[in-house]
């Protein structure tokens, strides 16, 4: 999946010469946390709304000759130049590791030119998780430990194939013993028993749903 598919294409922006003032009207009249600063259609920096209420007069002090002057600020004066961004064409995990790892809310997304084209937010990468992991049907949860191997996970899809279970998601994780993974399956049923009880009969052993004498 690429950031294109699941991208905001109306997004909320300012200009540079735009005030602080303006900026804080959008943050409350459309809920957002961050808005991209555009010239002539190119991204020249973001502004969050930390930035917004960290420049404006406190409410609980008294009023001041410059409060007007502050408010009438441009937003060039407080915007983020250097602006990590996303590509249309980027991997969601990428665009997500990069959140993650600069401690970020949002990417505006642009072309090689610098046009502004696009944003993703965290939520929308938590909204294409639960889509993903198809959570938001109803479904169960069947976690397997297996060997770490080649084919292993062909092999365990075959047993949900002859049980007839359809299944909505996959997930592979390194398993909590060495030499070992995990194999997360979401599936629509209810009741995953006749699933389970066939993937014990071919001898992988089941993480979850648990036994009700392990959960004693």
């Amino acid at each position: 999946m690429l950031v294109e598919d699941i991208m905001r294409r109306d997004v909320i922006t300012v200009a540079p010469t735009d005030s602080i003032r303006l900026a804080l009207l959008k943050v409350h009249q459309y809920r957002i946390r961050h808005i991209p600063v555009v010239e002539d259609g190119r991204l020249v920096g973001i502004i969050s709304d930390r930035d917004v209420r960290d420049a404006c007069p406190s409410i609980i002090s008294a009023p001041h000759d410059d409060d007007d002057q502050i408010m009438n600020t441009a937003v060039s004066a407080i915007m983020r130049k250097d602006v990590i961004t996303a590509h249309p064409l980027d991997f969601v995990e990428e665009a997500a590791l990069a959140l993650y790892d600069n401690r970020i809310g949002s990417l505006p997304v642009v072309t090689d030119g610098d046009e502004l084209i696009g944003i993703l937010t965290e939520t929308d990468i938590l909204y294409t998780l639960v889509e993903l992991m198809g959570v938001h049907y109803p479904s169960s949860h069947i976690e397997i430990e297996v060997d770490d191997q080649i084919g292993i996970l062909a092999d365990v899809s075959q047993i949900f194939k002859e049980a007839s279970c359809s299944v909505t998601s996959v997930l592979v994780f390194p398993g909590k013993h060495l030499g070992k993974k995990n194999l997360v399956f979401r599936v629509q049923t209810i009741n995953p028993r006749h699933v389970t009880d066939k993937i014990e009969e071919a001898g992988y052993h089941i993480v979850w749903p648990r036994k009700l004498e392990e959960l004693s």
